[in-house]
Order: structure tokens, then sequence, then C-alpha cells
């Protein structure tokens, strides 16, 4: 009997059809109708007549065959694509303040009728991704004006990058990051701090977000009237930070509030100050950038500067949308939408 049974098995394993992906064709058979008909339905060409019984049959048979046309399928059959390329930015700079934005911007592509891939960056993306992808535009973190181009000329419609020199990347490195530095410094001072640094941390310090939020702070300090800030490259552990923050203060007796780059860096000077047994804020003010827990959750709390996600997200989505659908790009917003949260140390 068991060999019986072993001998079943194994026929049914022999006679049994390997998985692959459904096919048009596949919907067409099960549906009777014919695959120009299927590509009518699933793309909803709205020149063509079918009745509702048809109709029903295809969306029924797509449905129990799990079929999902592929991106070429997609373009092919609306003439267009419809998927947009996302490279995540690196490691180094995401945030959780990014992380709500890629949420946002899946969610708000939708609306508009585009579908959102994403690919871990690199800092030369792969010409094999965004082929394979035939996306109807890519969004980068710092893209190449070679890449750019070629991916232009392969016709890729929409191509911007976070941080590069096109309208997106300047309007997040610039009127996003004065927007940061306006609110970060008007807290510092309204409390009484005119004599500031910057403070980050990371094996790179003062290159890429952190170069430019400096750069930008510099200038509001300036257009303030108020000494120029120093930088304050904190190493993430409390000796190495106290000796920065120590010798910075021995430099410049009157410097009370610190900039921190973002959660990191705040901490990272908390951790330096109690090692000198300094208290925040009456030894030293503190204001971050892009709130988190973490922020909530420091001794003493830390207050930030919140952006709000949805004016970077829907402008993102805004500019992309015009250049998919080859119309005028749209105005910047005059605000990244930045705000202080206030807590204890400042």
């Amino acid at each position: 009997m068991a060999t019986d049974l072993q001998g079943e098995l194994t026929s049914m394993h022999r006679h049994r059809t390997p998985a692959r992906r459904a096919t048009s064709a596949d919907v067409a058979r099960l549906a009777g109708v014919s695959r120009t008909t299927v590509s009518f339905v699933l793309n909803d060409t709205p020149s063509q007549s079918i009745s509702a019984g048809t109709r029903r049959r295809v969306l029924d048979a797509a449905r129990e065959l799990s079929y999902a046309p592929s991106a070429e399928a997609r373009a092919l059959g609306r003439g267009r694509s419809t998927s947009v390329l996302l490279y995540l930015p690196p490691a180094g700079s995401l945030t959780e303040d990014i992380g709500v934005i890629v949420e946002r911007l899946s969610v708000l592509f939708s609306e508009v009728g585009l579908s959102m891939v994403i690919h871990a960056w690199t800092r030369r993306p792969a010409a094999r991704v965004w082929s394979s992808v035939t996306p109807a535009a890519v969004l980068a973190w710092d893209l190449a004006e070679d890449d750019a181009e070629r991916m232009r000329r392969s016709g890729v419609r929409g191509v911007v990058s976070w941080t590069g020199s096109d309208d997106m990347g300047r309007w997040i490195t610039g009127l996003r990051e004065r927007d940061i530095a306006r609110v970060q410094v008007q807290r510092l001072v309204a409390a009484g701090h005119t004599h500031l640094g910057y403070a980050v941390t990371g094996g790179e310090h003062m290159h890429g977000v952190s170069q430019w939020r400096f750069e930008v702070l510099q200038r509001e300090c300036a257009a303030r009237g108020l000494p120029r800030p120093s930088a304050l490259p904190l190493p993430v552990d409390p000796r190495g930070a106290a000796d920065v923050l120590l010798q910075w203060r021995e430099r410049h007796p009157g410097a009370s509030g610190v900039c921190a780059h973002d959660t990191t860096a705040a901490l990272a000077v908390l951790c330096g100050m109690r090692r000198l047994g300094w208290k925040a804020p009456a030894d030293l003010a503190i204001v971050g950038v892009n709130d988190s827990p973490a922020a909530a959750l420091a001794d003493p709390p830390l207050t930030m500067v919140a952006l709000d996600p949805e004016v970077t997200a829907r402008h993102i989505v805004a500019v992309i949308n015009a250049l998919v659908r080859d119309e005028p790009a749209p105005s910047p917003p005059d605000t990244a939408g930045a705000f202080t949260v206030d807590r204890d140390s400042v």
C-alpha cells in the first residue's frame, strides 16, 4: 500500500505543470475572447465598445489567473509607461522623514495614474534597471547629467533628482533647507542664544546634505547679524563628543546654542555634555532636525524641527506628473512646512 501511495505521488509530481506567470493569452483563452479584447478591457481603452458581459468574463478570468500585466505590456497597451522608478537615497541619508515621504509618494502617484517602483540607490543608476522597468519617469537621489540625458534619449519623459542640479534638486537643497535653517535659528535666538554651532556625525563629515545645511545655516546667521556658526564634527562616542564641545567652548566662550543635523547628532551633543557635567539647556541649548521617537525619549527630550512630508511629496509628484504629460512644471512651494516641536533642550 505504501508502495502504491509512493507511486501515485511520483506520478503526480511528474505530471504537475510548473508554476509560471499568467499571460494575456491565458486570460483570453479562459474568457473565450481575443487577446486584443483582453487588452482593451484591462487597459480600459475609451475608444472601444465592450459589452458588460464580455468585460466581466475578462476581469473574472484575470482575477482567477492572478494576471498582472508587465510594465512593458502596460506601456504598449496604453501607448506610454505609467511607472515611476524611485532610486532610494543612500543609507546614510535615510531618515524617518524620507520614509514617510516615500510612503506618501506611492499613494499620490497612484492618484494621478502612476505606479512607483523602488530600487536601492547607487551613485550611477544602472541602465539595466531603468531600461528593464521602462519607466515614464525616474526619481534619483543625485543623478549625474550624462545619466539623466541617456535616460531622456531612451524615452524616459521625466528625470529628476532629490539633490541634483535640476529644478527639483534646487528646491530641496535650496528653499527646503532654508526653511529648516530659519526655524532652527529662530527657535534658538528666541531663547537668547545667538552664538551657534552646527553639530554633525558620521564618517564623512561635511559632505552632501550636511554641507548644504551648514552653508544655508551660515547664510541665515549672517542675515540676522549673528556670529558665524562653527562646524562641530562629532564622533559617535561620549569622550570624543565631549572633547569637540569643550574645544569649541574654549575658542568661543559665548557659544550657547547648537543646531544639530539630525537626531543622532543631537544625541551625540547630549552624550558629550553629560560627560562634561553640562546640562541642557542651561549650559547648551540644542535644536535638531527631523523629529523622531528617539528625540522624544532623550534626557532631556530634544526640541526638533519637523517638516511636513506632504509638502515635499506633493511637489515631487506634481513635477513628475507634469513632465510625464509634457506640461509646464508647477511653481515650487514657498515653504517646506518646517515647524518646531518644542521639548526641553531649549
